[in-house]
């Protein structure tokens, strides 16, 4: 992270750009597509059982969304800094990549910060072995879902938002710190939800919901009621986020679960690489709201799947 914020700092060149993207951090939504998530979901599903492991995993993501809902503020800086400090926008766009740079060395010292994992009362990482069907099943459903998704990430939402009602960059900014916020609130409900209905029909049952309302938003006749639905969207759409990985990891034997949550992440991420650039096709070719639909579409879609495939799977959650 350090390594890539202040190449795009102090790189100008297109090429090494390219380059720097490539190989480095940066990614076009706001989610973490790293080698550590898989480690870090292996290491949390050790520390609680049950139901507590949905509410831990809910605290996990709560901490990464209500983040990801403070980034957007900052989109206002640059030119903050080029009324207040006489800064040129470039300028003030790349002190952004250095702050990014500096926040990759803050996450540095807060992983050495962690205490050692007692391996000799934890189960040794082992590759899959009775759960490679259920998990390879799960990663080809959830790379769906992950490409579905990357077709409105927010740097392509905000485009949108720019080309079919005029917002500034301050107000989309404003839009997504809110969305950010309300998504935290999903996941806090997420495991209370997940008590009641089970992790399989909270994965479902408030994704439908979400995703008919981006549908709808995308063909809103004005920005009230586009805005609306993306925010019904957002209180909806990321309950699936800590019920998913709880499922994964109690859906496994415990010495599987880092190379289940690499397999299943892993694709998650491949899957989400390919639909930016189809999306930034179809909204250069006019198809505005084209991108929108069929990621409500195709996530629907998803479900749909998910609940046929696993209704009938019993899921163990109380495995240690």
């Amino acid at each position: 992270m350090t390594a890539t914020g202040l190449a795009f700092a102090s790189v100008s060149s297109f090429w090494p750009l390219l380059v720097v993207a490539f190989v480095g951090t940066l990614n076009p939504s706001s989610g973490d597509v790293s080698m550590f998530v898989p480690l870090e979901h292996a290491r949390l599903a050790q520390a609680a059982t049950g139901n507590l492991r949905t509410t831990l995993f809910a605290r996990y993501t709560l901490t990464g969304s209500l983040s990801a809902a403070v980034g957007p503020l900052a989109a206002g800086i640059p030119s903050w800094l080029m009324q207040w400090a006489g800064l040129p926008l470039i300028d003030g766009l790349r002190t952004m990549f250095v702050l990014y740079g500096l926040l990759g060395g803050l996450v540095w010292l807060l992983y050495r910060a962690l205490p050692a994992a007692d391996i000799s009362t934890r189960p040794l990482p082992a590759p899959l072995g009775p759960s490679r069907s259920i998990v390879f099943k799960l990663a080809m459903l959830f790379s769906v879902d992950a490409f579905a998704g990357g077709l409105v990430v927010n740097s392509l939402l905000t485009l949108w938002f720019f080309e079919r009602f005029g917002l500034s960059t301050g107000e989309a900014g404003t839009f997504f710190f809110c969305t950010g916020l309300l998504s935290a609130e999903s996941q806090l409900a997420a495991p209370v939800v997940a008590r009641k209905i089970g992790l399989l029909n909270t994965m479902v049952f408030t994704h439908i919901p979400a995703n008919v309302c981006l549908i709808f938003a995308a063909i809103a006749p004005n920005v009230e009621i586009a805005l609306t639905l993306l925010l019904v969207r957002s209180a909806l759409s990321q309950m699936d986020v800590p019920t998913r990985t709880t499922y994964v990891m109690a859906a496994v034997t415990p010495p599987e679960r880092a190379a289940a949550a690499s397999f299943t992440t892993v694709p998650r991420s491949l899957a989400s690489i390919l639909s930016p650039s189809l999306a930034g096709a179809l909204l250069a070719g006019g198809l505005l709201s084209a991108p929108l639909i069929a990621c409500g579409a195709l996530k629907i879609a998803y479900d749909l799947a998910l609940l046929v495939s696993f209704r009938h799977v019993n899921v163990p959650l109380d495995r240690g």
